[in-house]
């Protein structure tokens, strides 16, 4: 896969994605294609060598493996990491809100938000819905409405004079977006209007709406930016973007070596949930697979957790140290927190350095001002949890949890061609 090939193709990942569930479908679909066999942890495994599976939990997270050609038990397995999750607004239970003639919909922000780029974007919604269908069953259900049907006004400066200096942001009552204008008697339900949707979308009349999880979304798409194209941007980078990545890799490998995908869902809200990398979702997998020489295998393995990184802000650069400030597009950059905040310990990061030299690619490091707190990722949990050694590395990018975020168009293939290269290494520890 070429450069501009790559970036067109994460373009095209990241519109059909906008919650976990789309992605992981997204990424089910892309691993159906390539001759991956779907795996249902009610049944039974039988699992051969040189052979690609998948196992998806609660429709958003996913463990996809090549299982090699060697005993995985002296071989070891070449991990990568990322998450499915990223902040956003989701819609409450019992969302419906009626003021003015005007119908809102209340939110929950999920995870560590910027709020303020909500305002005066368009906004779309997308998600999962349990029904109960025509023929008396309960099934889930993928919606999106693709096209914008909400909106966060601002309100104007002119009653609020102190709107530039001085405005915070109340999560309830600030919030909840318009989706239209109805009559004072008005009745209508969200049920009603999921209804609708799913019956447009699938064909499928739905006799109850029995529940849902759904979030709001920037309805524009990821794009390139700059004069010289030198910038995606794009809401979701963190973390599709690894996540994307993360499947080229695996797809690029040649079957050899054993090699595994992981993107759990929940990272952004602390990652404890029966798919989250702090439930036992991979663990149950590699039971499964490596049996009693899992141990072994272990020992093996590497771990590299995807996550993307802060660049070095212009208008801001006293808030990185001064010798640790990624830019975007000259590379990815290993994280480094000896509080353990990221992963990395000099042998994952040797490694990664060294591939990276070997193919001629460039890798920054970044290490938090010593006044500042460290944000985390899903690989001090699996590292935990696995006891495997793990690298935590990313692709530095801006408006890290904002509704639309930049990266350079450069590093993500640049990460893809390292990740590539290490999951069908002979040897790695």
């Amino acid at each position: 896969m070429e450069h501009v090939e790559f970036n067109k193709d994460l373009i095209e990942f990241l519109n059909s994605s906008p919650t976990p569930w789309h992605a992981v479908s997204t990424m089910k679909s892309r691993l159906d294609a390539a001759g991956f066999e779907e795996l249902d942890e009610r049944d039974d495994w039988s699992l051969d060598q040189g052979r690609g599976y998948y196992v998806i939990r609660n429709g958003s997270s996913i463990v996809a493996f090549r299982t090699g050609k060697h005993d995985v038990s002296t071989s070891g397995i070449r991990m990568v990491g990322a998450h499915t999750d990223s902040p956003c607004l989701k819609v409450k239970p019992t969302p419906e809100l009626r003021r003015k003639g005007y119908f809102q919909l209340g939110v929950e922000v999920y995870g560590g938000v910027l709020l303020n780029p909500w305002f005066d974007r368009d906004l779309s919604l997308a998600g999962r819905v349990t029904l109960l269908d025509e023929a008396g069953e309960v099934r889930d259900v993928l919606v999106d409405f693709r096209k914008p049907v909400a909106f966060i006004p601002s309100l104007a400066i002119h009653l609020d004079r102190e709107a530039n200096s001085n405005r915070s942001i109340n999560a309830q009552t600030d919030l909840p977006p318009v989706l239209m204008q109805v009559p004072e008697d008005d009745t209508t339900s969200f049920a009603d209007l999921l209804s609708q949707q799913v019956a447009a979308e699938s064909g499928l009349k739905a006799r109850k709406v029995l529940g849902y999880e759904l979030s709001f979304y920037d309805a524009q798409g990821a794009e390139f930016v700059g004069l010289r194209d030198e910038f995606i941007a794009s809401a979701r980078l963190d973390n599709l973007l690894s996540c994307y990545i993360g499947l080229q890799s695996l797809l690029q490998s040649s079957g050899d070596e054993a090699a595994l995908l992981v993107c759990n869902d929940h990272e952004e809200v602390g990652s404890m949930s029966a798919e989250g990398a702090q439930g036992p979702f991979l663990t149950a997998v590699l039971d499964r697979w490596c049996g009693a020489g899992k141990a072994r295998a272990i020992a093996h393995s590497m771990m590299i957790s995807a996550d993307n990184a802060h660049g070095v802000h212009p208008n801001y650069l006293d808030k990185h140290d001064e010798n640790h400030g990624p830019v975007l597009n000259q590379g990815p950059v290993i994280k480094v927190n000896h509080n353990q905040r990221y992963a990395t310990n000099s042998r994952s990061a040797a490694l990664y350095r060294h591939i990276s030299d070997e193919l001629g690619l460039p890798h920054q490091t970044f290490v938090v001002r010593s006044d500042m707190g460290c944000g985390s990722t899903i690989g001090p949990l699996t590292a935990g949890n696995l006891g495997v050694t793990t690298l935590d590395i990313g692709v530095p990018q801006f408006g890290m949890h904002s509704i639309r975020e930049l990266i350079g168009a450069e590093d993500g293939f640049t990460l893809f061609r390292v990740l590539a290269d290490f999951m069908q290494r002979e040897k790695v520890f």
